[in-house]
């Protein structure tokens, strides 16, 4: 647990951050006098973002949005989890796919989409799949990472007790592995978020991205500010959620190692 003045600490220090860059984004605008199609002050953009909020046209975006990040995301690791295991119980695969991990990484998502249009049509699917594709590789490390990472001791005493291969996975190896899991799902999020509005850019959809589009050929400055606004709030809100599961399977992990000493 974190003391007091640690949790103090963490909770007022972003709010501290966030007044710092906004009173120098504010001195950006004020003494270069921007126009506000170059760049539009802070108080514009809340204002925007406020009235943006209250308009219940906007929340079917963000509804669209959150909704394939989440379906890319859950594919991504549909994919990653199992081949983790694969890699880390056996030798061959290890060896075999390993090599060929990082080329996942090389393929830039804007290259990826018009392919995964063409292959799989325009709308959700395609934007779920080139989610998938992001969000595969840091799930997929993470993963193999938590697993290896497991005390050999620990699997062997199960295994001692009888614990079959797919219990010791189920039962043992995978829950002392879930912090560095959770922590790849925590990134790989991020990262869907990003896939989702690529995608809606690229590809076409219903989203946030479309909505960026939209604005984008709209001159309308202010309203991009207010949606990368949301983005960002829809994936920082994902991130500190999953980092609070995270924690407390940590937490967790402790005390039943603890207890069993």
């Amino acid at each position: 647990m974190q003391d007091p003045q640690t949790h103090r600490r963490h909770l007022v220090a972003p709010w501290v951050l966030a007044g710092v860059l906004a009173a120098a984004w504010q001195s950006a605008v004020t003494i270069g006098s921007m126009p506000v199609f170059i760049l539009p002050g802070p108080l514009a953009v809340v204002s925007r973002l406020v009235a943006s909020l209250t308009d219940s046209a906007v929340w079917p975006y963000v509804g669209a949005t959150l909704a394939e990040s989440v379906g890319g995301c859950a594919l991504g690791a549909a994919v990653a989890l199992p081949l983790a295991v694969l890699i880390h119980r056996s030798r061959w695969v290890n060896a075999a796919v390993t090599p060929f991990l990082g080329a996942t990484q090389a393929i830039p998502a804007i290259a990826i989409a018009p392919l995964l249009a063409i292959w799989a049509g325009y709308g959700l699917r395609s934007i779920v799949l080139l989610c998938g594709l992001m969000v595969f590789f840091p799930i997929l490390v993470a993963a193999v990472v938590g697993l290896r990472h497991i005390d050999a001791s620990v699997v062997d005493a199960a295994r001692m007790d009888g614990a079959g291969s797919l219990a010791s996975l189920l039962h043992v190896e995978l829950p002392l592995a879930l912090p560095s899991i959770l922590g790849g799902v925590r990134n790989g999020f991020t990262l869907s978020v990003t896939g989702a509005v690529v995608g809606e850019m690229v590809i076409g959809g219903e989203g946030l991205g479309e909505l960026l589009a939209i604005q984008r050929q709209a001159n309308d400055t202010t309203g991009m500010f207010a949606t990368i606004a949301v983005l960002c709030a829809l994936a920082s809100l994902a991130y500190a959620g999953i980092h609070l599961v995270e924690q407390r399977s940590a937490v967790m992990q402790s005390l039943a190692g603890a207890s069993r000493q």
